[in-house]
């Protein structure tokens, strides 16, 4: 992958090449998170094939953004880890700082997770084919177009409690 051809931003269009470069850069921006033990749980999947953003798509109720995006990074922790749950508070961090990496970057990006919910994680590994001993966490569309994004927004105003 040298280049992505891609539509970018979280609001409007924006066309200009994604380089590998970027997506390596965001990416060393994930794993900036604390990590159990001095390890690093994560393991990160970049998906361009459009049949497999195709099935994706289908794989939660919120992903449907996924096969309009030129790029997935599919995000995935190691099960060998003693303290399982350290993973997954790693890997939210990670993810985290994805989303302001790509934001930083012009890319646009939404964070799915599919954790802990175990079909869709099955789903997720299968269809990327996750090896053995790793765990599906959550699925990173960038550079959806920005309509995508505005029916994939879950953000609702009914949803705020003023206390």
């Amino acid at each position: 992958m040298k280049e992505i051809y891609t539509r970018v931003s979280i609001r409007k269009f924006l066309d200009k090449p994604v380089e590998k470069e970027k997506i390596e850069q965001v990416l060393r921006a994930a794993m900036a998170a604390p990590s159990a033990g001095n390890q690093q749980p994560w393991e990160f999947y970049v998906v361009t094939d459009r049949m497999v953003l195709e099935a994706l798509s289908k794989a939660t109720p919120y992903s449907g953004c996924a096969k309009n995006a030129p790029l997935v990074i599919v995000s995935a922790y190691r099960e060998k880890l003693w303290a399982p749950e350290y993973a997954q508070i790693d890997m939210s961090i990670a993810m985290e700082n994805l989303w302001l990496a790509c934001g930083e970057q012009g890319l646009g990006g939404v964070w799915l997770g599919i954790a802990p919910i175990e079909d869709r994680m099955k789903t997720v590994e299968e269809i990327v084919g996750i090896p053995k001993g790793q765990r599906a966490f959550a699925i990173f569309p960038i550079g959806y177009p920005a309509e995508t994004r505005q029916q994939q927004d879950r953000f609702e105003e009914e949803r705020i409690h003023y206390l």
